[in-house]
């Protein structure tokens, strides 16, 4: 049975003293829950801070990008094992804000993945369509080419570290979001695809997550879609009592 995920990116917000304040209102609005497996991600800054904070909570840390690179001459960037030095074992990859504002291409990630899973690190591969793909319905071409161009290299047996973000980029931040219907039918075809390129059981474990504005006021109905596991959720993470009414409609 796949999990239920409700995953939290913070982007370029919170300072430390902010970070201190949000960690305490989400130990109090989400720490009990058990239903889903809860994810947050701070700045790089925070997540040393973080970590040692959830030590003992079901909250999971998450880092919002990772180098590809073992060590070397890069200014500026993390590594994997700086990562899990810190105890940090999960790592967002492709954002659509990365692919955007920093060029990362799918080549790119590709290698990102093989670093992240040659440390056994867990995967939250985001990809999805800009509007004007949407609107000249090449939306589900774009997304397969993402999908196999970032991932269809790896093993099959690596499938057990990945979970899938699928963002639609024309409903992130605008306050515009994929019905749940919308998203129901990419979560499918993406189900699909895997299926087809791997086998049936990787398409039937892997995790899906919606990562499209999602909010407390309808975060239920989109959850309610056999084929949406879960949310990876932007601004409205950076609120406790938001995050956790999200967390509680999986």
């Amino acid at each position: 049975m796949r999990k239920k995920i409700v995953a939290g990116n913070w982007k370029m917000n919170k300072n430390l003293a902010e970070t201190e304040s949000l960690l305490s209102g989400l130990k109090e609005n989400v720490g009990g829950i058990s239903g889903a497996e809860i994810i947050v991600a701070p700045t790089f800054t925070n997540l040393s801070k973080t970590t040692q904070e959830l030590k003992s909570t079901n909250i999971k840390v998450a880092a919002q990008n990772m180098h590809q690179a073992e060590n070397g001459a890069f200014t500026g960037e993390i590594s994997a094992d700086m990562l899990k030095s810190i105890d940090v074992e999960i790592v967002i990859l492709g954002h659509s804000e990365r692919r955007a504002y920093f060029g990362e291409t799918d080549q790119l990630l590709a290698e990102k993945v093989n670093t992240a899973l040659k440390h056994n690190m867990t995967v939250i591969f985001c990809f999805g369509e800009e509007l004007q793909d949407r609107k000249s319905n090449g939306h589900f071409s774009v997304v397969e080419n993402q999908l196999k161009n970032g991932l269809f290299h790896i093993d099959a047996s690596a499938w057990k570290n990945i979970v899938l973000a699928y963002e639609p980029v024309w409903a992130i931040g605008t306050g515009e979001t994929a019905s749940p219907d919308q998203a129901q039918e990419m979560h499918a075809f993406i189900r699909a695809t895997i299926g087809k390129a791997f086998n049936e059981e990787i398409a039937d474990e892997v995790s899906i997550l919606y990562g499209g504005s999602v909010k407390p006021n309808n975060a239920k109905e989109i959850f309610a879609k056999p084929d949406v596991d879960g949310g990876l959720i932007g601004g409205a993470s950076l609120d406790a009592e938001s995050f956790g009414t999200i967390a509680k409609a999986i």
